[in-house]
């Protein structure tokens, strides 16, 4: 061991023996040496000794495991010296395993740049292993290690990851097999032999299990083209050999079968199979070609029939009794179930290659296309053949769709656990046989269906009659029906089936006919989105109607909640009419709620908020009706939920899509609303991580709804703004589009003093501090803040915002963003710069100046003097160059009502008088000529407008017109009112240029000075093209 290094300053020298002790300290329970010995190793992590002396203690055997395990080296360079050697003769599992997880991490970012000896030595150490006398550890920890390396470089998703991968494979995947047969080879051996030892048989078990978890993933990664090698060729008959070897010692051999062996087997005849589920998903060419994968199709799908005997219920249909035979056991072997699970997987990817193919954007070369083409068409020709494709719907429909008999002990014992499982199901069919045997059988029904609806309607007939009583096989055949309804939507007459059959069924009092119920109400969800003409939907509600209602004893809790999750398909669909459905909206909306205080369970909770939210929206205005009663069930809800954030999102979407459909009816919920927002708003709450989104939806909605004046409540609530201003996080959008809301509906409010000033320096801080689309927002709401205080206080009240808008540090910001384009479009040539403001966002800053200029030029004119000294420009220079750069945007402003703003603004500064604003007279008549010109193409085809001063932005009837047709909510009905009263709206722009090109010809010393002085230096075409507007003489 290394001596003791004295570091100046410390309390304790480092040495291997003060490092044990304190490692040791810091895993006590005293929290008192917790915490001095964690200050103490914060210390010596600045000494270059530190690690090494780590690295020296996690190899030290004889030290305790607590301080060896905790303080495993994150030098890199030390595990290149060290680790991989030490970690192939580590006795402890799980530091082994720890060993083998670090050195995978590494190797996938440094190999082969950084460390391309890496594999090599994990290779070399695992050939030594294999040699006589090495030690016995050395094999299974070297392929511990070698499997957690190719598990890292598999999932790398980069092509330098992939080619790393690639290189080494051939080498590994000849040794790997070679391990890999021997090993079984052994086991094999142990097993036929009468004095075999147990341990030997289990080690050499494991050690090939190992080896074919890693060289199940080196096929499908590591291999580009598995089928055109022929070690892998070689390597997959021997899988397909083994896999049948293994069944047969399982089934036959099994009762001499010690269990720990028989588990090994069942492990390695799983990794097969997902050898073959992977290789099919990730080379589809690759699976059809490799040797005999048809006669292995065969023999899964002898495997799956096989199963299917035994899956289904053995209850008999007419005397079906939830929780019958339960405690039997009904689901077989594991591995007869897993299997049969991984074979319809195998069938599901082979529906996709032959008719949905992926397509990539990587080039294909002549042969992989030949390839692709041979192997979709083996596929159709020896495997997706007519009769297996009947066979296969057979089995599925009659065996796979059928409820065991432990799904209805379930059913009975925990119904609400049962139909939240089977609900989940619909999303993890990998992982469920009959979940996959539904997808597997819509694959079919869609590729096949000229095959297969004939016989499948053939069976429905038969079996679709209230008289016949098997309810497990019309469940199972109600289920195909179900599913394959888009397909057959054309085939079938529903409407006929709906009144003939489903409607009696429904009403039938014997035992089992829940399961029936549950399975007509999933059925109706189905098919009433895809029968969009042709169904009588009032019937449809009837059923539901009945489906939702207690006191009938076969509507148990599954059939009530199954019912409620559905009706979400039969309210969502387009073609819902709210007239047809409002006879039954009390019983079906009243009975949902009350079921919704019954179960328990938060995920059907939210699952019936949600079908209540499609009706909300559904419903509109009617929903009124039955506010109340739903606004009652949510404050116990909240308090229930707890921590279970997600209980209350879906509270809040709901009170958003209430408040929306009953407008501004819904301001006496208010009372309730805003402490549930604010509680979300809390700075620093856990409430305000989940649900801020969600109380932003809301609130924004609350102030869209709300008819003015503002309650003092809702006003203060506005403080919770700041803060969110501050983060800047995603949700800072939609907090500029609250603000917005805010200045429409309380204008006055947030204006005062106590706010204003808050307001606008948030606002200098985040203009020019966010992306460009979000960067126009910011003045656009300061736009609207101009128009409001204009609307309220006149000029008095723009003196004050302009010298707020100066003193903020808004406006100059806002010059300094302007004058960035302005230097940025004075450039040419390769190194021009591209402006950070530009387009749309640069229409939103030169907007705020409009407005300004627009009502009050001598404000606009002080704010420009008062930010000159910050700039170190007066107000001559400040103007040139705004100028140049506002006439030169005027041509990419595609919104007229935009273009006339600007027109007006730029106009309404004659008055000033100024010289910087006459030399400008050349770009002033160009602006006037194209705008003037603009609105009045607006005007071409309507004859009424004639004489009316020819604007096309001017609200010449009654503006009230304006109002749509459908109800507006209150800030719809704001914004009119603020476009009403806008002057883009209301003045005349031909007019307008009149008045002020007179009155400056005038101030100039008439026509004849304003010509000398000033027109004269306009281009004699643009005089011309402005003179033909006749504005003048007009």
């Amino acid at each position: 061991m290394n001596g003791a290094i004295e570091l100046p300053g410390e309390a304790s020298p480092l040495s291997v023996q003060t490092l044990a002790a304190t490692l040791h300290a810091a895993t006590t329970s005293s929290q008192q040496q917790i915490q001095t010995s964690t200050r103490q190793l914060q210390i010596w992590e600045s000494n270059e000794n530190y690690y090494n002396f780590l690295q020296d203690i996690f190899m030290s055997r004889e030290l305790p495991l607590e301080v060896r395990s905790p303080m495993t080296p994150t030098t890199k360079e030390l595990y290149k010296r060290h680790i991989i050697g030490n970690g192939v003769n580590e006795p402890n599992e799980q530091l082994a395993l720890q060993n083998a997880l670090a050195i995978a991490k590494i190797i996938r970012l440094e190999f082969p740049e950084k460390w391309p000896t890496a594999i090599t030595e994990v290779l070399d150490h695992l050939r030594d292993a294999t040699k006589p006398g090495a030690p016995f550890i050395q094999l299974p920890r070297t392929l511990l290690i070698l499997l957690q390396i190719i598990k890292e470089l598999s999932t790398g998703r980069l092509m330098r990851s992939r080619k790393s991968l690639q290189s080494i494979s051939p080498e590994i995947l000849q040794l790997l097999g070679q391990i890999y047969v021997e090993k079984v080879q052994n086991w094999k051996a142990y097993l036929g032999a009468s004095d075999a030892s147990e341990e030997n048989v289990l080690d050499s078990m494991n050690q090939s299990l190992l080896a074919i978890k890693i060289l199940r993933r080196l096929l499908i990664t590591g291999i580009e083209h598995p089928h055109r090698e022929k070690d892998v060729q070689e390597f997959w008959t021997i899988t397909r050999l083994h896999q049948g070897e293994f069944s047969t010692t399982l089934n036959h051999g099994s009762q001499g079968l010690k269990d720990s062996f028989a588990g090994l087997i069942e492990r390695h005849l799983i990794q097969i199979s997902k050898l073959h589920v992977d290789m099919i998903k990730s080379h589809p060419a690759a699976f059809a070609l490799l040797p005999g994968s048809v006669n292995l199709l065969q023999a899964y799908w002898q495997l799956i029939q096989g199963f299917s005997a035994t899956y289904g219920s053995k209850v008999p249909g007419t005397g079906s009794k939830i929780g019958a035979n339960g405690d039997a056991d009904e689901e077989g072997p594991l591995l007869p179930e897993k299997l049969c699970l991984k074979g319809l997987l195998l069938f599901r990817a082979c529906c996709k290659m032959t008719f949905n193919p992926v397509h990539t954007f990587k080039y294909q070369h002549p042969q992989d296309k030949e390839e692709r083409k041979q192997s979709t068409e083996l596929m159709k020709r020896e495997v997706l053949t007519d009769g297996l494709v009947l066979n296969m719907m057979e089995t599925l429909v009659t065996k796979f769709f059928v409820f065991r008999a432990s799904d209805l002990k379930e059913w009975e014992e925990e119904p609400e656990e049962w139909e939240r499982r089977e609900e989940g199901l619909e999303n993890a069919w990998e992982f469920s046989v009959r979940t996959c045997s539904e997808k597997l059988f819509l694959d079919l029904m869609i590729n096949f269906d000229h095959l297969l609806k004939e016989p499948l309607l053939t069976v429905f007939a038969t079996v679709s009659t209230p008289q016949n009583r098997d309810i497990l096989l019309k469940d199972s055949i109600y289920s195909a029906i179900g599913l394959a309804a888009a397909v057959l939507e054309s085939n079938l007459d529903f409407d006929t089936f709906l009144s003939n059959t489903l409607v009696p069924e429904v009403q039938v009092q014997e035992q089992g006919y829940n399961i029936l119920r549950r399975r007509i109400a999933i059925l109706l969800g189905q098919w009433v989105p895809v029968k969009i003409t042709g169904l009588n939907r009032p019937l449809v509600y009837q059923i539901f109607q009945h489906l939702l209602d207690n006191s009938d004893p076969l509507n148990d809790q599954v059939v009530r909640v199954t019912a409620a999750r559905q009706f979400k398909n039969i309210a969502d669909p387009f073609e819902f009419v709210v007239s047809d459905f409002m006879p039954y909206a009390p019983d079906i909306l009243g009975r949902i709620m009350s079921l919704i205080e019954e179960v328990e369970l938060p995920e059907i909770k939210m699952a019936l908020l949600d079908t209540i939210g499609v009706l909300v929206v559904k419903l509109e205005s009617h929903i009124t009706l039955y506010s109340d009663q739903i606004v009652s069930l949510l404050p116990a809800l909240w308090a229930q939920s707890g921590e279970q954030h997600l209980m209350k999102q879906a509270i809040l979407a709901l009170l958003t899509r209430l408040l929306t459909s009953m407008g501004d009816e819904s301001r006496r919920y208010h009372q309730l609303i805003l402490p549930l927002i604010q509680n979300s708003l809390e700075p620093n709450s856990e409430a305000a991580v989940y649900l801020l989104e969600d109380a932003l939806d809301l609130w924004h909605t609350v102030l869209i709804q709300t008819p003015s004046p503002a309650s003092p409540e809702l006003v203060a609530l506005s403080n919770y703004l700041f803060q969110i201003y501050e983060v800047g996080s995603e949700n800072l959008r939609k907090a500029l589009d609250i603000s917005e809301s805010y200045f429409l509906l309380a204008p006055q409010a947030l204006l005062a003093d106590t706010l204003r000033p808050r307001f606008l320096n948030a606002f200098a801080a985040l203009l020019g501090s966010l992306k460009n689309d979000a960067n126009g927002i910011v003045p656009h709401v300061v736009e609207i803040l101009l128009q409001q205080g204009e609307n309220l206080g006149g000029e008095a009240a723009l003196t004050i915002l302009t010298r707020d808008l100066v003193e903020s540090g808004f406006l100059g910001k806002l010059l300094e963003g302007l004058h960035n384009s302005y230097q940025a479009n004075q450039g040419t040539g390769p190194n021009r710069k591209f402006p950070a403001i530009h387009g749309v966002v640069e229409t939103d800053y030169f907007s705020v100046l409009a407005r300004l200029a627009l009502a009050s030029p001598s404000n606009f004119v002080a704010a420009i003097q008062a930010l000159g000294p910050s700039r170190g420009e007066d107000v001559d220079t400040t103007m040139d160059w705004l100028l140049k750069e506002w006439f030169g945007h005027f041509d990419v402003i595609g919104d007229p009502s935009r273009k006339k703003l600007m027109c007006l603004a730029v106009t309404k500064l004659l008055e000033t008088g100024s010289g910087w604003m006459l030399s400008k007279l050349q770009d002033l008549m160009v602006a006037w000529t194209g705008t003037v010109v603009e609105l009045e193409e607006g005007l071409l085809f309507d004859e009424t407008a004639e004489g009316r001063g020819k604007d096309c932005l001017v609200f010449w009837d009654d503006p009230n017109k304006l109002k749509s047709e459908d109800k507006e909510s209150p800030e719809e009905e704001r914004r009119r009112h603020l476009l009403i009263h806008d002057p883009v709206h209301r003045i005349v722009l031909r007019d307008f240029i009149r008045s002020h090109l007179q009155s400056t010809i005038a101030n100039c010393g008439g026509q004849e000075a304003f010509q000398r002085d000033w027109l004269v230096n306009v281009d004699k075409d643009i005089v011309s093209s402005f003179g033909g507007l006749e504005i003048l003489s007009g």
